[in-house]
């Protein structure tokens, strides 16, 4: 299946125990390393629930919709690409914040005009950080 802008997804049986206590929206799959998926686990803390053949998945604690990625290292466009994550934080921590991410491996550093920074996870995909106030 796919949705109206061409981009293909899956409709998995309700009995599919890897989904077991997803919500209705069970899972998003990224492009992207094992790496990428550590990465991410280490950002939020949220544990590892799948990590095989270089597939990588995380989900929160709480349960609820779980972020996987596929293992395949593809080279980023210079455009934006499909998946862009944005995490928020309150004003004061940005600083510590992106400190905190580059310190797990994320890369470059730059301020976009309203206060967000935009920074590249290990296979260097952009995501932003922002403040809470930039909304």
């Amino acid at each position: 299946m796919a949705d109206v802008a061409g981009d293909e997804f899956c409709v998995i049986e309700d009995r599919n125990a890897y989904l077991a206590g997803c919500g209705p929206l069970a899972e998003v799959t990224c492009e992207g390393t094992r790496t990428v998926g550590l990465f991410w686990s280490n950002v939020l803390a949220w544990p590892l629930v799948w990590d095989e053949g270089g597939e990588t998945a995380i989900q929160s604690p709480a349960g609820g919709t779980k972020i996987a990625w596929n293992g395949e290292s593809v080279m980023p466009d210079a455009a934006r690409a499909r998946q862009y994550f944005v995490l928020t934080v309150p004003g004061n921590e940005l600083d510590h914040e992106v400190r905190r991410l580059l310190d797990l491996g994320a890369s470059g550093h730059s301020v976009g005009r309203t206060g967000e920074t935009v920074l590249r996870d290990p296979d260097g995909y952009e995501f932003e950080v922002r403040p809470t106030s930039a909304y």
